[in-house]
């Protein structure tokens, strides 16, 4: 359905609170306790997610842009004039007007967030920055099933653009289904760009998972608050711990919040047990080769056409084709 913003239009595909608390519940009635952390990002997430950005362990974002300002003009040429650009999990769009600023004539630009509020703001500041620019936002879950709104130019090409490495928040499997589905929607003349962090020390995977100014701790606790908020959850913060490690045998960080008392928290009249130390595995961020990230593109039928790294090989950021 659509809902009319003061400012612009807005596709509206946002889950329910039922399929939250659905997805909630039958999380945490595993044996082993996952929430999705799609559910980091409402308001107050997405605020504590961009001081995240800016800390000094947290080395994707800081280098994510410097292989953007090197090479940006590299990849808007990759990308060709007149283009559709789609973007999943847009948040503020801080690292979209690097490109937007070097596209020659995009038709339009989709920006897909789960949070409406974050959507609606980001949406409005670029057809303020971007005058000539159509903006077609969705707000939804992008690993879901949504329709991409035809723009009033017809574009040469779709390109999806996937920054931060948010890739990684996925299974190997679920990974592969969404780049197959992602090559459906550009079809046979379109592209992806992508940010795949890289494998690497666990010493430095850890810290920026688990930084020492306890920011990354917030964010993880937020997901309980707003659980207490949406939900009528009970859970008590102080009881719970932020933990984050490298899983080398799966190539993931994990981020846990640990139970560290025996205790029962209630949501919505549901009682939910805890044993002390046991965990809510909150995120998995699964870290690539080049070689193996290009497999992984090849199952969905995508080709790597063009890869760009800074001079650590941290992080990349690459181009791909439909084949």
């Amino acid at each position: 359905m659509k809902i009319q913003s003061r400012i612009i239009d807005i596709q509206d595909y946002v889950p329910e609170v039922e399929h939250f608390r659905e997805e909630v519940l039958q999380g945490l009635g595993r044996h082993e306790k996952v929430i999705p952390c799609k559910y980091f990002y409402d308001l107050r997430g997405s605020e504590l997610f961009e001081q995240i950005c800016d800390l000094d362990e947290y080395y994707l974002t800081r280098t994510e842009c410097s292989i953007m300002k090197e090479h940006v003009h590299e990849m808007a040429e990759a990308i060709g004039s007149g283009c559709l650009l789609i973007e999943c999990g847009s948040g503020t769009a801080r690292k979209t007007r690097m490109l937007l600023d070097c596209l020659d004539s995009p038709v339009a630009y989709v920006p897909i967030d789960i949070s409406r509020k974050v959507l609606e703001a980001s949406a409005t500041e670029l057809l303020s920055t971007y005058p000539g620019l159509e903006v077609l936002p969705i707000c939804t879950d992008y690993t879901t099933h949504f329709e991409i709104p035809s723009s009033k130019r017809p574009p040469s090409r779709c390109v999806v653009y996937f920054p931060g490495s948010t890739i990684g928040n996925l299974s190997l499997a679920e990974a592969r289904d969404f780049l197959k589905r992602i090559r459906k929607i550009v079809g046979r003349s379109g592209g992806m760009l992508i940010g795949v962090d890289l494998k690497k020390d666990a010493t430095v995977l850890e810290a920026a998972y688990d930084d020492r100014e306890g920011v990354t701790a917030a964010f993880n606790k937020n997901m309980l608050m707003r659980i207490n908020h949406e939900l009528g959850g009970d859970f008590q913060l102080d009881r719970f711990q932020h933990q984050a490690f490298y899983n080398e045998k799966l190539g993931r960080v994990e981020m846990h919040l640990v139970s560290m008392a025996q205790q029962t928290v209630r949501i919505d009249g549901e009682q939910i047990p805890f044993g002390q130390g046991e965990s809510i595995r909150t995120e998995c961020s699964y870290k690539y080769d080049l070689e193996g990230f290009a497999r992984l593109a090849s199952e969905a039928d995508f080709e790597v056409r063009k890869v760009w790294t800074d001079p650590r090989k941290l992080f990349s950021v690459q181009y791909l084709t439909a084949r």
